[in-house]
């Protein structure tokens, strides 16, 4: 058998995990098969980011072409006619208003240069003071020390010191009078007042910026309660707060919309994205930027001086921007974002059956991603973790946290397989 040993596997009980390894081997269209070459049904987009499913053949075709031609170029005093093909396609789907693309290679990434950005712009503003960041409990927003800062997850901040300062939490949104809610529950908009409480704590001139994800993804997938996403946007304006969607899982059609700023019709002043931007196939992030703030920053340096000292090697790779065009243009073709709008109703009516059984203590909604939470037995996370394997056993890869069970298929699945998917979930939960 493989040595497994030398492998130190992300977000995973290793020792545990190496005793009976869930290897997969490959993979195409909605479908895995690991390394017994058995079958099994992708229910989570990869980690949400094989929109398209696996294997598309336009994208290993685009990769391959580029690699021929262009493997790589300096990222900075240079680049390449790919990064700014891919930049326009953006422009051209994001909120009006939002016509600048800063390339990074994460979601984790373009976390931490929206936070350098917001900074940034304030301080070419003459507000150089405003350096304090809100954020939420039970939000993700990847793993460098920035984004860590951010989160609201405590197991992702606990063993790794006191992370950055000046980062303050709002509450998350998740109420029990919004359980078992399809779609934007009717209470808690008021929790966007958290936002203003922060305001009055710590003034007005020293907040640079509030990050939320529209749907809390990693959690658990917390939908915004009807009217919060637009008081939050209305707090900012009045103090001059930048509002940051962090759109890594919520970006390119999950929500039925281009990006969940469209589907809530709530335009932030920066998004961060990655995941979906090229189906998976090549690392990459992003950062949308207003033209507002590009245009401080960029009007700030002197006409031959750099306006920010900020980038990656691999920043707007070639093979990572062939990607990203080979799928945007799929997006457009297909009338994925407008399929999803479509699916919807039907994955969500499959989902929410699942509230029969007793075990389901809430569920949660909009898209094609819902959020299923299991009562936990022998404490947090064991019972999340025993259902993740007993899926894998059944057919099915999915995404586990703690005791939340999540689901995220691809945006080009079919009804069979929102049907495979909710019937392996009840064989499971009828052993339970």
């Amino acid at each position: 058998m493989q040595d497994l040993e030398n492998y130190w596997v992300p977000f995973t009980p290793n020792r545990h995990f190496k005793q009976a390894p869930r290897l997969l081997a490959r993979a195409e269209g909605m479908y895995f098969w690991n390394d017994r070459d058995e079958k099994l049904l992708d229910a989570c987009s990869g980690l949400f980011c094989c929109a398209l499913g696996h294997g598309r053949p336009e994208i290993i075709e685009a990769i391959s072409r580029q690699f021929s031609t262009l493997d790589y170029g300096p990222a900075f005093q240079y680049s390449h006619p790919g990064a700014f093909e891919l930049a326009s396609m953006l422009a051209e789907i994001t909120p009006a208003g939002m016509n600048h693309v800063f390339f990074a290679n994460s979601g984790s990434e373009s976390v931490d240069t929206a936070m350098k950005l917001a900074l940034l712009y304030h301080r070419t503003g003459g507000q150089g003071q405003r350096q304090r960041f809100v954020s939420r409990e039970r939000s993700y927003h990847g793993v460098n020390f920035g984004g860590v800062s951010l989160s609201g997850l405590v197991k992702n901040r606990e063993n790794f010191g006191l992370a950055l300062p000046g980062v303050a939490h709002m509450r998350h949104t998740w109420i029990e009078d919004n359980r078992f809610t399809m779609g934007q529950g009717e209470y808690g908009a008021d929790l966007a007042d958290d936002l203003q409480r922060c305001v009055d704590l710590y003034g007005t001139e020293t907040i640079a910026a509030c990050f939320v994800e529209p749907i809390a993804g990693s959690t658990g997938i917390l939908v915004p309660p009807k009217g919060y996403l637009e008081r939050l946007r209305e707090i900012c304006d009045e103090h001059d707060i930048l509002l940051v969607f962090d759109e890594v899982i919520t970006g390119f059609g999950r929500t039925g919309a281009a990006f969940a700023a469209d589907t809530f019709d709530v335009v932030p002043d920066m998004m961060t994205l990655a995941k979906a931007l090229t189906n998976g196939a090549i690392p990459m992030g992003a950062v949308v930027i207003s033209d507002d703030i590009y245009e401080r920053i960029t009007s700030s340096a002197p006409e031959q001086g750099i306006d920010l000292f900020h980038g990656y090697t691999y920043s707007a790779h070639p093979l990572a921007c062939a990607a990203g065009v080979a799928v945007q243009k799929i997006y457009r073709e297909e009338g994925i974002f407008e399929r999803v709008a479509e699916l919807s109703p039907y994955f969500l009516e499959r989902v929410f059956d699942l509230r029969e059984f007793e075990v389901i203590t809430d569920i949660r909604g909009y898209g094609l991603l819902a959020g299923l939470d299991l009562a936990p037995e022998g404490g947090a996370g064991k019972r999340g973790y025993a259902v993740l394997q007993a899926l894998y056993a059944a057919g099915l890869v999915v995404r586990v946290t703690a005791d939340t069970l999540i689901l995220a298929p691809a945006l080009i699945a079919e009804q069979e397989h929102i049907d495979r998917i909710c019937d392996g979930i009840k064989g499971v939960l009828r052993a339970l």
